[in-house]
């Protein structure tokens, strides 16, 4: 059976808007953009409420199991941010640990890496 991926999409993201903003929220329309998108059936799309990136740009996190590592990207717009995570997400769903080699990964998560958080079976 292959192992289900969350990613999180912070819905609360304002890309810098004031918090009085009119309309959707940008981290709102891109998980909306994100559930139409081709993601692999392993991978559960979940909104959330507050990554604490607020005005640096949409956020997302991409976790599996207790064996893989977890990473939160940032710095995304909803206008580019859906295609930059879908094929993000496809790559750390095909990994066993979620360690997508650098070369591998979508230029975007390259440089806007906020955290790499160990498996919680970490090993020394």
């Amino acid at each position: 059976m292959t192992e289900i991926v969350e990613l999180l999409v912070c819905t609360t993201c304002r890309r810098g808007q004031p918090t009085d903003a009119e309309g959707p929220r940008p981290g709102a329309v891109m998980l909306d953009r994100l559930s139409a998108a081709n993601l692999p059936d392993n991978v559960e799309l979940k909104g959330v409420e507050c990554l604490s990136n607020c005005d640096s740009g949409c956020s997302v996190v991409l976790r599996g199991g207790p064996k893989r590592w977890t990473y939160v990207y940032g710095n995304l717009t909803e206008e580019t941010g859906p295609d930059i995570v879908a094929e993000g997400a496809a790559r750390y769903a095909a990994t066993a640990d979620g360690l997508v080699p650098w070369r591998e990964r979508p230029e975007h998560f390259r440089k806007n890496c906020i955290a790499r958080i160990p498996p919680l079976e970490a090993t020394e």
